[in-house]
């Protein structure tokens, strides 16, 4: 909870929740001899990070992806609904502010994303980057390390999905635009509210809606494809935005929409909830006793096949307008299909050249 009851601006957790794998946790003694956490608002860490690998295969059947690349581990957009929050437990931070607060940086991911395209094993599975973590986070714009990746899969002609909520991506323009001259990118902008003040509480260093969907223009002018995910939708707060949020996505350009029901897995319950009394103290429990009957009981229901879209009458009331409202404004819209077929591993070095030489030479 925040201190003395204050609200931490720019910052989606309201404190630190703790870590299910650290017997000991860090904290402030005071004089009166009581015990708090380290709940402050401190400046963001950036820390380098050396990960062997860079790509994931993705198993889960709730999602549509085969391999993930996240750049960056935790975020500083600070979502307090993010469903990333515990992966961040196991690299020893809390779930809460230390997601946000501290952020390591996979610097070699280019050099690692180029050394697993060119093993001879590698399926040419499509690449989702991001998947965990925003890879257009503000960091971003000062490590570029999104755009190095990029630039990999752009000579590779390897194809790539991006997600992300921060028109940050418009600054690679001019790699997206090539690569899906060739039918190997697209994008998918998350965008859950229409509401400025909501949005500033909620996604607090995030783009806003009106820039989201001025990135959504910009990346469809420039032949990209788009696609809007209204994620998450969350009952009592926004559900009722899900047509707007449609309307305005399709106007953008977007050709495809999908959308997930806030579930808050581990970590995020206690981290949401305590937002919620933070900012919303008078629908604090509707909203949460409406999310958990979205999802059997729980919200923290993490069942393959209904953990996305949830169950009963309230995940039932927003399919069917999310059905509805897609039908009437995307109509017949599709995303294309990515070409795996040009994938092809550019020389790099003696061996290579040696290699392409005709037999007998």
């Amino acid at each position: 909870m925040p201190i003395d009851g204050k609200i931490i601006k720019g910052r989606g957790a309201q404190g630190q929740v703790p870590n299910r794998f650290l017997k000991q946790e860090r904290g402030i003694v005071h004089w009166e001899g009581i015990d708090e956490l380290d709940d402050d608002d401190q400046p963001t860490q950036y820390l380098p990070n050396y990960p062997k690998t860079i790509l994931n295969k993705v198993s889960s059947p709730d999602l549509r992806l085969e391999w993930s690349l996240n750049p960056y581990q935790g975020c500083e957009h600070g979502c307090a609904y993010c469903y990333a929050r515990p992966t961040h437990e196991y690299w020893g931070y809390g779930a809460g502010s230390d997601f946000e607060r501290v952020i390591l940086m996979k610097r070699e991911a280019p050099a690692l994303l180029e050394q697993a395209l060119r093993k001879p094993s590698w399926d040419v599975g499509v690449i989702s980057i991001s998947g965990n973590t925003d890879c257009y986070q503000p960091v971003e714009r000062r490590e570029r390390i999104t755009r190095a990746v990029l630039e990999v899969a752009q000579r590779f002609r390897q194809p790539v999905g991006i997600i992300t909520k921060n028109a940050l991506v418009l600054r690679d323009l001019d790699i997206l635009s090539e690569m899906a001259e060739h039918r190997l990118v697209r994008v998918a902008i998350s965008l859950t509210t229409l509401n400025e003040d909501l949005r500033r509480r909620m996604e607090p260093r995030t783009s806003t809606a009106a820039n989201r969907l001025r990135a959504m223009a910009a990346l469809t002018e420039a032949g990209i494809p788009v696609q809007v995910m209204v994620a998450p939708v969350i009952p009592g707060l926004t559900d009722h935005e899900l047509p707007a949020l449609l309307k305005a996505a399709a106007e953008a350009g977007a050709l495809g929409a999908g959308y997930t029901v806030l579930r808050t897995n581990g970590a995020v319950e206690p981290v949401f909830r305590a937002w919620l009394q933070a900012h919303f103290p008078d629908r604090a429990a509707k909203v949460a006793t409406q999310a958990a009957h979205a999802h059997g009981g729980t919200m923290n229901d993490s069942t393959y096949g209904r953990r996305m879209k949830g169950e009963g009458a309230f995940a039932e009331a927003i399919a069917r307008v999310f059905r509805l409202f897609r039908t009437r404004y995307f109509g017949d819209r599709v995303m294309p299909v990515l070409d795996r077929t040009q994938f092809r591993p550019p020389p790099c070095g003696q061996l290579d050249l040696f290699g392409s030489l005709p037999t007998g030479s």
